[in-house]
């Protein structure tokens, strides 16, 4: 059952407001000075206060009532408070409710209309308290897994991300071969690297081979290595990515570049450990886990004809997909926090153009974006204009027309007078509601 705190030096007020709420299943409690009810709220788990704006007698400038409301947004911010006043002063409502208040509520009240603000309110704390549990609960997972792990310093907040490098994680110690799919430059070679670090082989050698940076031709020499003249320019021997990676983790992103010719000998050394350099006809046999990595649908390159379906289900005997970033939007801050230079914070306009942005290029583009910005920020912290990000194409159907007077009592007739409803039926906030009738002259009902 929800509980209210009522701060009101006036008796009959308190008294009021507990019969209206009572009646309703919603439990009360009385302070009847500012002290008061700042020592109850210290002691009781209350979800919502409703204030007086004056306590002293003779009293109506309402600054008691502020300070008292700002005492209580100093030590509980997410507090939503409805204030109560027989002098109602628009500009010190709309004052307040700028500054976090939830309502502004005058005597003598409507009781329908200040029960419907009531639940509208408590429906939005306890919809906030519950998201705040949830973080709780994956700020602890998130903590856990860190602990158990050696997750190579990587960000991440958002749960998507989470499922990945908890699979990650469990799969690591298995020898068999890991795929990773996902879009340029998610961070794919991060998980090839959480996964080395937790796999069995992890005092061995983490070696890389993107297939996608070399010409086709090349690639083989990369892997298998080459005797001296098993080429044009092949004037010494030259050792393998398999040979270095012995006893350790070989990651080879983009796959899907590998040649056919590639893929038969990449399929023939996971089946047995065994491969010839190029130009030689000597045996050689290896001890590696090998991780791949691909952007490509591998399944059409099979029907097309481009990549052997034996080696894709070798390859693929676990398989990790890593969402675009777009999917995964708790990481976007972070992520940002961590590349930004340690002189420049983010401001509140960059951090929401960061999350407007689709970022086509993942984590790679996010990275550019910062440092970039970083480096051209001519102010003390990094904003929007500094980013240089490509503003959003406005919906072609849609056409922003400000609310006139007219289209503001309508609402609010049509509210009963309740604020917050008003103010959603038009598709603004509170604070812009208020704005509007005080630019219109509205008084509140």
């Amino acid at each position: 059952m929800p509980t209210i705190l009522i701060i009101d030096d006036n008796l009959a007020v308190s008294t009021a407001l507990n019969v209206l709420f009572s009646l309703h299943d919603i439990d009360t409690l009385h302070a009847e000075s500012p002290e008061a009810g700042l020592a109850l709220l210290q002691e009781q788990s209350v979800d919502l206060v409703i204030q007086d704006m004056n306590f002293t007698a003779d009293t109506t400038s309402g600054q008691e009532g502020e300070a008292l409301f700002a005492a209580i947004r100093a030590q509980w911010p997410d507090m939503p408070v409805i204030l109560l006043t027989a002098w109602t002063h628009l500009e010190s409502a709309v004052g307040l409710i700028k500054a976090g208040a939830a309502d502004y509520v005058a005597k003598p009240w409507d009781d329908r209309k200040l029960l419907a603000t009531v639940n509208t309110l408590l429906e939005l704390s306890e919809a906030r308290s519950e998201l705040d549990r949830r973080r709780g609960r994956e700020r602890r997972s998130r903590d856990q897994l860190s602990q158990r792990y050696d997750l190579r310093d990587v960000v991440f907040e958002d749960p998507a991300s989470e499922r990945v490098i908890a699979l990650a994680c469990q799969v690591a110690r298995s020898d068999l071969p890991v795929l990773i799919t996902g879009p340029n430059g998610a961070g794919k070679e991060k998980i090839a690297e959480i996964i080395q670090a937790n796999s069995s082989v992890r005092q061995g050698p983490f070696v890389t081979l993107n297939c996608g940076a070399l010409p086709s031709e090349l690639i083989e020499a990369e892997l298998f290595g080459a005797d001296a003249g098993a080429y044009t320019g092949a004037n010494k021997a030259r050792e393998g990515k398999f040979e270095a990676a012995d006893g350790g983790t070989l990651f080879l992103d983009e796959i899907g570049n590998l040649p056919l010719t590639g893929q038969m000998k990449l399929l023939r050394v996971l089946e047995t450990g065994r491969f010839e350099r190029l130009g030689s006809n000597r045996e050689r046999k290896v001890s590696v886990r090998v991780i791949s990595a691909t952007n490509a649908d591998l399944p059409t390159m099979i029907r097309e004809g481009t990549f052997r379906e034996d080696l894709y289900y070798r390859l693929n005997a676990i398989e990790l997909t890593l969402p675009p970033l777009a999917e995964r939007p708790g990481d976007i801050l972070p992520l940002a926090e961590r590349f930004r230079p340690d002189d420049k914070p983010l401001g509140e306009s960059a951090r929401a153009a960061l999350l407007r942005h689709g970022w086509p290029g993942n984590v790679r583009e996010l990275r550019n974006v910062i440092q970039r910005a970083g480096l051209l920020a001519t102010g003390e912290r990094i904003e929007a204009v500094d980013l240089n990000l490509p503003r959003p194409a406005p919906a072609k159907s849609a056409h922003v027309v400000e609310p006139e007077r007219a289209d503001i009592e309508a609402a609010i007739a049509k509210a009963g007078g309740v604020i917050a409803q008003a103010a959603a039926e038009l598709g603004m906030s509170r604070q812009a509601f208020y704005r509007r009738m005080e630019r219109f002259g509205i008084k509140p009902s």
